[in-house]
């Protein structure tokens, strides 16, 4: 345990303070920013935690009013983070571009790449402009997910069974690739496979 660990367990609970304001919440929100990049959706998210935090706190210390004040603080949180995207600090079209490429070379499908947009709060029309239309592109990141489960071109075994087959058209059907871009994938000549995915990266 680290010094400031015992001295807090000595010293009881930190205080909950009033609510945090907006201001307090815009310090918040440039710091969680400077670590991480998020959408508008999910630094509401962060930031409504917070809240949450204080109001829990609050309430087991048995401040008044606690709900109001709480409500008044997610009130505050919303316009923070539309501040953050008026300044630029947000962009949920530059963060979606930049996670689907990742997620792209990294052998998501484009199905489970919107999937996972959805999540962190972006919406599905500039989801959808994120990531790249055609067979290609998701050729190119059904033979990363090869690669990564060392499977088709990139599998040990040169010559695998049709139970091995089989097993591996699975894998790619549960990530969300169509059978077509599974069967081309595991079909593909290693060379080929690499030179695809070299020009993928470099894209």
């Amino acid at each position: 345990m680290t010094p400031q660990r015992r001295r807090a367990g000595r010293e009881g609970p930190r205080p909950a303070g009033p609510p945090p304001d907006e201001a307090r919440l815009a310090e918040a929100a440039l710091a969680h920013l400077a670590r991480f990049a998020a959408t508008e959706a999910g630094l509401r998210r962060v930031l409504a935690r917070r809240v949450d935090r204080w109001a829990r706190a609050a309430e087991a210390e048995g401040q008044a009013d606690v709900a109001p004040r709480a409500a008044a603080a997610k009130a505050a949180v919303a316009a923070v983070a539309k501040r953050m995207v008026a300044q630029g600090a947000v962009d949920d079209a530059a963060f979606a571009e930049s996670r689907a490429r990742r997620l792209l070379r990294t052998g998501r499908s484009r199905r489970a790449a919107l999937a996972h947009l959805r999540e962190k709060g972006v919406d599905a029309a500039t989801a959808a402009a994120a990531l790249p239309d055609g067979e290609e592109a998701e050729l190119a990141a059904a033979l990363a997910f090869c690669r990564r489960r060392r499977i088709g071109p990139f599998g040990t075994d040169p010559a695998p069974t049709p139970e091995a087959r089989l097993k591996a058209l699975g894998a790619l059907a549960r990530a969300g690739f169509a059978r077509e871009v599974a069967s081309r994938a595991l079909r593909m000549d290693p060379a080929e496979a690499e030179a695809r995915l070299i020009a993928a990266r470099q894209a």
